[in-house]
């Protein structure tokens, strides 16, 4: 086993991290030692950093991560800390999730918990209940090829199903990333890397494991996860990493709109929901998963379309930054809303009764279904969200009628408070008058008896009809004799 980098002093068990930050430690780590370059080949010894020369603690870790990982190693299997988890606590980051990989059967990890769930049928996982928090915990997994008996692939080469369990080697090298191939073992608190992902680290690159045409290929889906990595890292996509994604991009048709959408969700509720939206462009990704979209900004770039998506989504990046709650909702409407706001205009149908054309809500509502529809075709979403999203369209015309009691009532349905967030970003790329959205800004934070003055001063709007007075029939008179 090879071992990489020169010993600082002696630390008994978990200490604190090192000054300087995660770039720091790794300078200090490489510069100490040979430079390491990605000709890490598979067959290899694995470099494995002792406790003394990687910055992670248990400290760090959830402690039902560190539970599992004790007993499935207590009872005889080999388990690790994978993915993630290790990456994030190597660039000492918090991470969100505490994967594990270990050498025993989903079968012998449930005998080992009794609180543990066996999910998957791509590859069967197992998932360990610890009230709200969910520890996932795989079999390695072989890097055998396609012929074996129990992996399937289309034509194209993407997996449908793999079933092989291997060693600790095998899992590593069928990895996606070599940053995500790392791996902290409970029993000695080293890190053990077989695919050069500390080398990346340092480097700032995100860089597939194997042939990159093959493994995306093999899940198209990859693409995805190399541009979100790359800006939730703040790292490069690797040349030879990046080569393919343009030509292969058309791949991600195959993939189940419903796997898109979670793919969606990860890029772009995470906060660099601008820069993603930037770099899936660049790749021309963006296409696949919203066409009509990427058609309109294609033809008006740099005008009112593009400037209000950029809006929308700084933000949202705003937004999560303030730990202010988001919702899917209002990114698709934000991502959607230049198409049905151009059907909506163009619309002439008409009232079957009275030939007049229809309302703009009634117009939005139709142009917004029309366009969903088309929209789930390439990324579905959940019915809850699509119907929200529509919502918030037809609720904008509502905002020009300010008179009378109109404004009061408005102010009481369910998504006036999206809806009106909505019209902020309109007035602020000038798609309304900004007066428009002040005077309702303002009409949230006046009292009552502002408001009343508010509501009264809008002219032509909200006065009181006059009733038109019915002629009272005269009582008849009845004939006297």
């Amino acid at each position: 086993m090879k071992k990489l980098g020169k010993k600082s002093p002696a630390e008994k068990g978990d200490n604190k991290r090192s000054e300087g930050g995660a770039k720091g430690w790794l300078k200090r780590l490489f510069s100490s030692a040979p430079k390491q370059t990605t000709a890490h080949r598979n067959g290899d010894e694995p470099l494995v950093f002792s406790r003394s020369e990687h910055p992670i603690s248990r400290r760090q870790m959830s402690r039902n991560a560190v539970k599992v990982l004790n007993r499935l190693n207590q009872a005889g299997y080999e388990s690790f800390l994978v993915g993630g988890g290790v990456r994030d606590l190597m660039l000492e980051r918090e991470p969100k999730d505490f994967d594990v990989a270990t050498s025993a059967t989903p079968e012998e990890v449930k005998e080992v918990f009794r609180n543990c769930r066996l999910i998957g049928r791509r590859f069967r996982l197992a998932h360990v209940h610890f009230g709200r928090e969910i520890i996932e915990v795989a079999t390695f997994r072989s890097g055998q090829e396609s012929s074996q008996s129990d992996q399937k692939q289309t034509e194209d080469g993407m997996i449908l199903r793999d079933n092989q369990y291997g060693t600790l080697e095998e899992d590593a090298w069928r990895r996606d990333f070599t940053i995500n191939a790392l791996y902290y073992n409970i029993d000695g608190f080293s890190v053990v890397d077989y695919t050069g992902g500390v080398a990346d680290l340092e480097q700032g690159q995100i860089r597939l494991i194997g042939d990159p045409e093959q493994r995306f290929r093999e899940d198209p889906v990859r693409m995805l996860r190399a541009v979100r990595f790359a800006v939730k890292l703040g790292f490069q996509i690797e040349k030879q990493t990046e080569a393919p994604i343009r030509p292969l991009g058309n791949l991600l048709e195959q993939i189940p709109q419903a796997r898109l959408y979670e793919e969606f969700l990860k890029m772009f509720q995470a906060g660099q929901a601008l820069e993603t939206f930037e770099r899936l462009r660049h790749y021309d990704l963006f296409r696949y998963l919203f066409p009509m979209t990427d058609k309109v900004l294609a033809e008006e770039e740099g005008n009112f379309p593009h400037t209000f998506l950029m809006r929308a989504l700084e933000n949202t990046d705003h937004r999560v930054a303030e730990g202010k709650p988001i919702t899917p909702a209002f990114l698709i409407a934000s991502l959607l809303w230049e198409l049905v706001r151009q059907r909506a205009e163009a619309s002439q149908d008409t009232h079957h009764e009275t030939g007049q054309r229809l309302p703009e809500n009634v117009r939005l509502h139709r142009a917004g279904q029309d366009v969903l529809r088309q929209q789930r075709k390439s990324l579905s979403m959940p019915k809850r969200f699509a119907i929200m999203a529509q919502e918030i369209w037809e609720l904008q015309p509502r905002f020009q009628r300010r008179g009378g009691r109109q404004p009061y009532r408005f102010m009481e349905t369910p998504r006036f408070r999206a809806a009106y967030d909505f019209l902020l970003l309109r007035a602020e790329v000038g798609e309304v008058d900004e007066e428009l959205a002040q005077w309702w800004t303002d009409f949230q934070e006046v009292n009552a008896s502002e408001r009343e003055k508010m509501s009264s001063s809008v002219k032509g709007e909200g006065k009181p009809r006059k009733k038109r007075r019915r002629r009272r029939k005269k009582p008849a008179v009845q004939a006297t004799e």
